[in-house]
């Protein structure tokens, strides 16, 4: 491959992530490649191009600033045209280089910045109108149960149930349970909504036999990755970012055990937000007294608080099922809304 190579064209071969030929290649490649997702692994040098004492070296993190040395060899690498003296004038104060606002470089920077919309980042999507469920659908919770006592989590359940049904809205709902579907009440879901799985069902369920069995399919759309909080938090993710990257709004309602939230996935939480993910974190079966009989580490009373820290977080601690409804109203036009808001 390089038998035709001279020493100096051996030399100045790059690693693939810092070939400029080959991440245009590779970018290309990806986008024009349909059907499914390509990665890209990009090979690169920590530090490129700063010298021999940054480049590659694990003390890079810790090193604020260069030598004078060190400055001199990144301008001749860069071929930037400024002289030792000018350099040296101020060695805490390096001059800066333009080429000029003519310079073929800032020309082509300035022509791609207008193409991406200005110099300021900004979120932009030309998404699907979508309508809002009627306000008869949080009736149900409006009404409350009367003289029988209902847990919140039983009461959100119900109203999920309405809305999921609900012609105009109810398609666009993508429900995340990580594996705590019956504890939630929620295997009523699974006859009708059905568990999506790309292969449908391909295997006996141990429930088969009971009215409301396991039923996976292609057309499915309760989200049910198993203990797998991180997992669900990816697709939450996806759901909530459909209206930027595919054009048609999605409305993720993720449920779990409370304790299993922000405490144990509250990274991924800020990543979502990050990138203006919308949707519904539903910490269920909250309180220092609702699973005590599955061991104190079930037991949460500080999910709000951890939830609080992170500003594009919206947050309600319903303590009856009409707050329920109030929260879940209230959400869903800031989530539904054609200005995305920041967040989740």
């Amino acid at each position: 491959m390089v038998a035709d190579l001279d020493d100096n064209q051996i030399w100045n071969l790059k690693r693939g992530g810092h070939d400029y030929r080959k991440v245009y290649a590779a970018y290309k490649a990806a986008v024009e490649f349909k059907g499914k997702p390509t990665v890209i692994l990009a090979k690169t040098v920590k530090g490129y191009g700063l010298g021999p004492h940054f480049e590659g070296r694990n003390a890079t993190h810790q090193m604020k600033k260069l030598t004078m040395e060190d400055l001199k060899e990144f301008r001749d690498y860069l071929r930037i045209p400024i002289s030792d003296a000018r350099l040296e004038e101020d060695l805490y104060r390096p001059p800066y280089y333009h080429p000029g606002m003519d310079a073929p470089e800032i020309a082509y920077l300035l022509e791609r910045r207008a193409v991406l919309g200005g110099s300021v980042p900004e979120r932009r999507s030309n998404h699907a109108a979508i309508e809002l469920p009627d306000a008869k659908t949080f009736d149900v919770a409006k009404r409350g149960t009367g003289k029988q006592q209902a847990a919140t989590t039983m009461a959100f359940v119900r109203l999920l149930k309405d809305l999921l049904r609900d012609k105009k809205f109810g398609h666009r709902i993508v429900p995340i349970v990580p594996d705590e579907s019956r504890t939630f009440g929620m295997d009523a879901f699974f006859p009708t909504a059905k568990i999506y799985n790309p292969k449908g069902q391909n295997y006996l369920s141990v429930d088969r036999d009971l009215v409301l069995a396991y039923k996976e399919s292609p057309m499915g759309q309760l989200i049910h990755p198993g203990i797998n909080e991180a997992g669900a938090v990816a697709a939450f993710t996806a759901a909530g970012t459909a209206y930027a990257t595919h054009g048609e709004p999605l409305v993720p309602i993720y449920v779990f055990y409370s304790m299993f939230g922000f405490q144990r996935t509250g990274d991924a939480f800020w990543a979502a937000a990050d990138q203006m993910t919308r949707g519904f974190i539903i910490g269920a079966t909250a309180g220092r007294t609702t699973l005590t009989g599955e061991g104190l580490q079930h037991a949460d009373g500080h999910s709000p608080i951890l939830a609080s820290t992170n500003p594009a977080v919206l947050t309600y601690d319903p303590p009856t099922a009409t707050k329920s409804d109030t929260s879940s109203a209230t959400a869903s036009n800031a989530c539904t809304a054609r200005t995305p808001p920041t967040g989740t």
